[in-house]
């Protein structure tokens, strides 16, 4: 039996999901399952809710948890980060309110913008001690990396160490659900093909295979703006679908802060428009916060059982297929050898990948419409000198690749860009390594 250690499992929730997923495998049932967590209170509650996870399936994996990272990763087959460096305070808080005094708003921060460059630099040099403390206690590991900012922390890694990484994330899987409800099609007929870089993947083909036929179902995602449909929590996508032709994975509150026409400190009526959600994220983390010691008094209730119910999330059914061979296709971010012609090579790329016993193998893509490449590129810049600057230690970069972000760029001159960047190291302190 395989032995998956989930690194970062005081993150209860998006534990308690995955090993309802894993443990719901015959086959996984009696793996072992090896928390790990600095956080020794919030620890101890996965601990239990694994335990009761286990007995709402009637399995019985061996359950442990760690504080020594090592110990945790000693042997491991399988690792799985859920991680957040420097958490909700100070550092989410950080990435917000500083950029505020400039004038720059933004909805979640942990991507792109001059919040994802900060999550990047402090999360990067964490995720890499993980993976030299795999290098010496579990080689062969496979990990799975479910922390933003993805593509940054994905690229560093493969850079860096020689860890078999799959970054993973449910955008491409929840986007498509939520599309074949917008046209009003069982989701089971889709059939997609998928590949860019996470958060700004496209959908190079979205159709469905009805006795032997083939039909695209993009004229009907048109139907939903013609007819007056579009979500109101999806405005920016649906745009950006009438502009490319082909609709993004990220929902419209990420997206609208990966480019430079939503958020604009002197168009308020932009805002007001796409319906666009400023501090989103700050929101969601003071709700989760103010509700999290209620729930984990429900959760450490012995009276309490916790339901399973799988989740979207791919990580399980890539352990099953590697563990038994059963193939499966997903959606990855793995390192661009050649997968995408028209991205840098190296760069981490999200493609369409076949899971079984020989592992994740990605599936070359070749060259996606110029358009899409140009507009990923300019993600690209921001994620390539951001991860430079994590690997170098070289102050400059941070500063360029603020520079080249499109949204900081949209709102800040260059002056103002260099002082926010120096007013978020100097707030961040000890979350950050020294640069020079």
């Amino acid at each position: 039996m395989p032995k998956i250690t989930f690194l970062g499992a005081g993150s209860t929730v998006f534990a308690k999901n995955l090993m309802g997923d894993i443990l719901s495998y015959p086959e996984l049932a009696e793996a072992t399952i090896t928390l790990h967590d600095i956080d020794e209170e919030r620890l101890r509650t996965s601990e239990i809710v694994a335990h009761k996870v286990a007995e709402t399936l009637g399995v019985q994996p061996t359950i442990e948890s760690c504080i020594d990272r090592r110990a945790a990763l000693d042997g491991a087959d399988y690792a799985i980060s859920m991680i957040q460096v420097g958490g909700y305070k100070p550092s989410t808080v950080v990435d917000f309110e500083i950029p505020k005094k400039y004038g720059l708003r933004q909805t979640i921060a942990d991507t792109l913008g001059i919040g994802g460059i900060m999550r990047g630099l402090r999360t990067i040099p964490v995720l890499l001690d993980m993976c030299y403390d795999m290098e010496a206690l579990c080689p062969d590991v496979t990990f799975l990396q479910y922390v933003n900012p993805m593509v940054m922390n994905c690229w560093a890694i493969s850079r860096a160490t020689n860890i078999k990484t799959i970054g993973l994330c449910h955008s491409v899987q929840g986007t498509a659900k939520q599309l074949a409800r917008n046209i009003g099609i069982p989701f089971e007929e889709i059939n997609y093909f998928c590949a860019g870089i996470n958060h700004m993947a496209f959908y190079l083909r979205f159709e469905r295979h009805v006795n032997g036929e083939v039909e695209d179902l993009y004229p009907r995602i048109r139907q939903v703006i013609e007819e007056g449909r579009v979500p109101e929590d999806n405005k920016v996508r649906y745009e950006m679908f009438k502009r490319l032709g082909y609709f993004v994975t990220e929902s419209s509150e990420h997206f609208a802060e990966y480019v430079p026409w939503f958020i604009k400190r002197d168009r308020p009526d932009l805002i007001e428009e796409f319906n666009i959600p400023l501090d989103e994220y700050i929101t969601r983390c003071e709700a989760q916060i103010a509700g999290w010691q209620k729930m984990r008094k429900n959760l450490e209730n012995p009276e309490t059982q916790i339901p399973v119910r799988r989740s979207q999330e791919y990580g399980s059914g890539i352990i099953h297929s590697m563990e038994t061979g059963q193939l499966r296709v997903i959606n990855g971010n793995v390192p661009n050898n050649g997968l995408i012609s028209n991205l840098p090579q190296g760069c981490s790329v999200e493609v369409p990948c076949l899971v079984d016993r020989n592992g994740v193998q990605p599936v070359a893509v070749g060259e996606l419409p110029p358009h899409l490449a140009a507009l990923m590129q300019t993600n690209l810049n921001v994620q390539g000198l951001t991860v430079e600057a994590a690997l170098t230690g070289k102050r400059e970069h941070i500063y360029h690749a603020a520079m080249l972000d499109p949204h900081t760029a949209a709102e800040l001159d260059l002056d103002q860009i260099w002082h926010l960047v120096d007013d978020l190291i100097e707030a961040h302190g000890d979350w950050l390594p020294e640069y020079h």
